[in-house]
């Protein structure tokens, strides 16, 4: 068996999407990756579970220091009944600004210009139709991994600490950083050499 980005922890996922065809799809495709999978049929019933799991993590049993985040993503579907996906990602956002957010829409660019203009935090747009391995993988963070290993990070170590998506993309970000000083310094360098 192939082992995926994340197999080695399981991660609790929010989806709202009022089509329940999508929707069982999303679940099983997500669960079969051993991800646990919270549905909600429109914006208003997202935020309800959104709202009592958060009370929850925050000041239950299940509470931790380490476990801030009640879920690991809220998936959004941008056209929802009762309250749409933006307006359920400002909500969320505004209680918990590390939330990861991924919204699902089949008009990304207005999608984009939305959320740029409604939100103060980013939020990952998928585009519909997507196959559902690109959703999985997409939540499993399997870009951002290859990317580490493409940059010689020990994926293992990284996985071994159980960072969350913020943490991972930070941690992407400054190696990235680091790798564009070294270039330009190594650049430099041969050039100062050439020219004396």
């Amino acid at each position: 068996m192939i082992k995926s980005a994340n197999d080695e922890r399981s991660m609790k996922i929010l989806i709202a999407e009022d089509d329940i065809d999508i929707v069982l799809l999303y679940k099983h495709s997500i669960e079969k990756r051993h991800h646990e999978v919270i549905t909600s049929k429109d914006g208003q019933e997202c935020l309800n579970i959104y709202h009592q799991e958060y009370q929850r993590t925050r000041f239950g049993k299940r509470y931790s220091v380490a476990k801030t985040l009640p879920f690991d993503a809220v998936i959004l579907d941008h056209k929802m009944p009762k309250i749409n996906g933006m307006e359920v990602a400002k909500e969320i956002l505004a209680i918990n600004p590390h939330q990861r957010v991924i919204i699902a829409s089949a008009f990304v660019k207005d999608t984009l210009i939305d959320s740029m203009k409604n939100l103060k935090h980013a939020v990952e747009l998928i585009q519909k139709p997507f196959h559902l391995t690109a959703l999985v993988d997409t939540i499993e963070d399997k870009e951002i991994y290859t990317e580490l290993q493409n940059l010689n990070v020990d994926i293992a170590v990284v996985k071994a600490l159980n960072p969350t998506h913020e943490q991972i993309k930070d941690l992407l970000d400054r190696l990235r950083s680091v790798r564009e000083m070294q270039e330009f310094v190594t650049s430099e360098g041969v050039t100062r050499r050439t020219f004396k």
